[in-house]
């Protein structure tokens, strides 16, 4: 095993001592009046009452999934005996990341309201520490699974052929990251249907029928919208990112085996490489985090500037050590494949610029956006729709370019089919450079939550307007980072399907192999086709855009991007009508409520979302994992290959229209708020919150669960490939 190989659960031990250090730091500030920590008592209570029974659901689905795997393991000898294993790890590691985030912002709060009172560069500091506990946890125990598998592997896979080791233990790995995309997206649409309802029910009876501000304790629904945003936006997000950093790095790995087959020392130094430049990440976030401070009376782009110099600064150093990280493995053409990680990291900071640009009230889109409001509703919808259509634009063609670069980089722009292996290291790679400082970059998203919260806190506790407005300052550039966060997920998960595209033929030939051990007639055959190359095995099952089931496979995979968004959005509409009813009922029924002389019936509105959301997250869950595998058994390889490329498609162009119109119109929101275009509780202000609340399931429940979408088919086509070649030999 390569020496360098312990750096990097080095660098995972490192991630979570600072993620502890930070939150043992946040834990010593105060929570405030007691009213203040009397409402985080209720959101702390209200997440994790959630979070338990969504455990549930997932656990019995999980419990029968494994089975399944080993069924086919051990019953029928057509999948790795590991997979059922590593399937549990990557879930319950997913899991783990976002309930330690969540705890962590419950925790965070409260404390980073009562220390906005001191000054907004106390309540930065806490807030995106506190965001950092999720960023350093995510990667830390990414890195620590990714090592612990490949030490246990190492130890225990038994193989003659040492290069045939090497993709052994690299695809049976890439199982694990199955585990993590189902978890993630049971809690990306669980945590999403939930928010969303709270948040809807909330601003549509709330703000708009009964004219009271946002988080008035007033509201019945303000507390479970509160926890809404944890669950929601910090644990779903954090299995989320989860899953896609260990995604790109576990792909990487698998396709370094194959395309560098045959020389073992060179394979090593392959599966060596992305683990090593998430380690160095690693430690560079860690920099970059100490790096963000801010000013008194800073506004909005001084905060986007603090922000920008911590990720900036991480991204610009691991630019530059990653040609010191290639040359001393010793690579050959090292400093191609570091303009290949250089490609990655530079389409993930335009895309979070475009984001930018697009969503922050900052800017003119979002600020053209907040005029059309002055012209009612209806504009407001229309030009929100317009913005995000015409904001994809951006990251589609640097995707596209990205592409081609990390290709050609890899291959000296050599584009010949015996090239192809290494080109699609290169791109997978770039994915990598892209996470490789995610520590730093889903802490700039995770605090979003933290401060949301914040603002809910000093207002439902009726502390001092100032206080308020310096909460909504730090909760507007939250809104801002985390629809930079959620294009930055998406564009890694473009970039990382690709080379999950890969890795599924890839699984293709080792089903093969599982056949040819099984002896027969055709053992022989099989036997060659588990050495053959990516352009065989294509030829092989005739994948092309000219074989109709090539292009049935398409369009079911762009259908199902669509269907997904349908469905998640149909729940959050469904959930909503019934928090809606809930709160126009109490202020109906209970005397007092709108004097404040009379408490509302919190308890009963987070039930209400906590039902909705466990009833609703499992049949569109279920269908991303039912679909990858009955396109195997119905359509075989080609069909997949369709299936894959397609969903890849139109999901990544339709997440990144959902995230950004979504974001776009909660800022045009706080834009009014601000006191522009008639400001609070003028005609324009109640536009601005329709658009708001058509905005929050495209943003923060259809939206960023199509990243998840389009990893999670591939991962589950990835381990069902020896029965999808079982059936068409």
């Amino acid at each position: 095993m390569n020496a360098l190989f312990y750096a990097v659960p080095a660098a995972a031990l490192l991630a979570l001592f600072f993620a502890w250090f930070f939150f043992r730091q946040m834990m010593k500030e105060s929570e405030g009046t007691v009213t203040m920590k009397e409402i985080a008592q209720y959101v702390r209570e209200g997440a994790m009452a959630y979070l338990k029974q969504q455990y549930k659901v997932v656990t019995v689905v999980f419990i029968i999934l494994a089975l399944f795997f080993a069924v086919l393991a051990y019953g029928f000898g057509i999948q790795n005996p590991w997979v059922p294993f590593a399937f549990l790890t990557g879930g319950f590691f997913s899991g783990l990341a976002g309930f330690i985030g969540m705890k962590t912002a419950t925790y965070a709060s409260a404390r980073t309201a009562n220390a906005t009172m001191r000054s907004l560069n106390s309540g930065l500091k806490i807030a995106f520490r506190s965001g950092a506990v999720m960023g350093l946890t995510v990667v830390g125990l990414g890195l620590l699974d990714i090592s612990i598998w490949w030490v246990v592997l190492n130890a225990f896979v038994d193989n003659p052929d040492a290069s045939q080791k090497l993709v052994v233990i690299t695809t049976t790995m890439l199982t694990f990251g199955m585990g993590a995309s189902t978890q993630a997206l049971f809690a990306r649409v669980g945590g999403g249907i939930y928010t969303k309802a709270a948040d809807v029910g909330a601003d549509i009876v709330g703000k708009v029928e009964q004219d009271i501000p946002e988080d008035d304790p007033r509201n019945p629904a303000t507390i479970a919208d509160n926890v809404g945003d944890n669950v929601g936006d910090v644990a779903g997000m954090g299995a989320d990112l989860y899953e896609s950093y260990c995604g790109s790095i576990l792909a990487t790995m698998a396709l370094g085996a194959s395309a560098f087959f045959g020389d073992t020392a060179l394979q090593m130094k392959a599966i060596i490489a992305p683990m090593m430049i998430a380690a160095v990440g690693v430690v560079l976030s860690v920099v970059g985090i100490f790096a963000v401070r801010t000013k008194e009376g800073a506004g909005l782009k001084q905060l986007l500037g603090s922000l920008s110099l911590g990720t900036n600064l991480s991204a610009a150093l691991i630019a530059v050590l990653t040609f010191a990280i290639f040359r001393l493995l010793g690579f050959q053409h090292w400093w191609q494949l570091s303009l290949s990680v250089l490609s990655g990291l530079l389409s993930g900071v335009i895309i979070g610029k475009a984001t930018e640009y697009y969503t922050s009230h900052s800017y003119k889109p979002t600020r053209k956006l907040a005029e059309s409001a002055q012209t009612g509703s209806a504009t407001v919808i229309i030009s929100g729709v317009g913005l995000g259509m015409i904001s994809t634009a951006i990251p589609v063609v640097t995707i596209a370019i990205a592409i081609l670069l990390a290709y050609g980089f890899a291959t000296g722009f050599c584009f010949e089919p015996s090239q192809l292996g290494h080109g699609l290291y290169g791109i997978s790679i770039a994915a990598v450079g892209m996470l490789s400082t995610l520590g730093i970059t889903l802490a700039t998203d995770a605090y979003g939550p933290i401060a949301d919260n914040a603002g809910g806190n000093a207002q439902m506790s009726e502390l001092d307007p100032s206080v308020r407005e310096k909460t909504d300052v730090l909760d507007a550039l939250g809104n801002t980072t985390a629809a930079t966060g959620k294009g930055f997920a998406i564009g890694s998960a473009a970039l990382t399907a690709l080379a999950l595209l890969a890795s599924y033929i890839e699984e293709i030939k080792i089903g093969f192999g599982h056949l040819a051990e099984k002896g027969g007639d055709m053992a022989a055959q099989f036997a060659e086709l588990s050495r053959a190359s990516i352009p065989d095995i294509v030829a092989h099952y005739n994948i092309t855009l000219m074989n109709p089931v090539v292009l049935v496979g398409v369009f079911i995979g762009a259908m199902m991007a669509f269907l997904f968004c349908g469905m998640t959005m149909n729940a959050v509409g469904r959930a909503a009508q019934k928090m809606v009813v809930e709160v126009r009922r109490q202020f109906r029924e209970i005397a007092g409520i709108l004097e404040g002389k009379q408490r509302p019936d919190y308890t009963s509105c987070v039930r209400i979302s906590t039902r909705a959301a466990q009833h609703e997250m499992v049949i569109p869950s279920l269908l991303a994992i039912a679909v990858p595998v009955l396109v195997g058994i119905l359509l075989g390889p080609a069909g997949v290959v369709g299936l894959l490329s397609g969903g890849l498609g139109a999901g990544f162009v339709l997440a990144i229209f959902l995230a950004n119109s979504g974001g776009a119109w909660d800022n045009a929101k706080k834009y009014v708020e601000e006191g522009n275009f008639g400001g609070k509780n003028s005609s324009s202000h109640k536009a601005t919150i329709v658009g708001d609340t058509v905005g929050d399931p495209f943003k923060d429940t259809s939206g960023p669960s199509l990243n998840i979408l389009i990893k999670l088919m591939s991962m589950v086509s990835i381990v069902m490939a020896g029965l999808t070649v079982l059936l068409h030999i």
